[in-house]
């Protein structure tokens, strides 16, 4: 093949690649598609088991920290976490869990006394880029496209020394 007739089968190609990228969907072929595509090229962590309660206030456990062993690492933690489940209709998948730090310090055990929350530390969301897949309106303004986009979840929360300014 020489340089022209590589030029040209480039041509042709590069539109059909396009096109198979941003294949237009009806509604009812979105939701397989999506699955499809996430499954073959952005593989998803498995989901935590989540307690959906926004309503309830996120409250530092100290005190029952001694109280039973957990077996959960978000309970075990010097900066424990829960997970909630955060929807997002234009995505998919489009519910996915998110961990809450349950204390703003850290819990600390000091000469074997009662655990304390200090706030000489704090507790800080540990982030995991994810890729989900949006939903986005073809110019036909009836069918949708998958476009992939990369949103930061929070996976966990560790402990971490306060910033100080210099």
């Amino acid at each position: 093949m020489d340089m022209k007739q590589i030029l040209i089968f480039g041509l042709f190609l590069v539109p059909v690649l396009t096109c198979k990228m941003n294949r237009c969907y009806d509604e009812h072929e979105l939701s397989d598609a999506a699955e499809r595509k996430l499954r073959m090229h952005y593989p998803q962590p498995p989901e935590p088991s989540t307690q959906n309660a926004p309503d309830s206030p996120a409250s530092c456990p100290v005190d029952h920290f001694h109280q039973q062993p957990p077996q959960d690492i978000s309970e075990r933690s010097l900066s424990p976490w829960r997970y909630l489940l955060v929807t997002n209709k234009d995505h998919y998948p489009s519910t996915y869990a998110e961990a809450q730090c349950l204390c703003s310090g850290c819990i600390l055990i000091q000469n074997k006394g009662p655990p304390v929350e200090s706030h000489d530390y704090i507790s800080y969301p540990v982030k995991q880029s994810r890729v989900f897949l949006k939903k986005e309106l073809c110019d036909d303004g009836k069918r949708y496209h998958l476009k992939p986009v990369t949103v930061d979840v929070a996976v966990g929360c560790t402990c971490t020394r306060v910033k100080t300014s210099s």
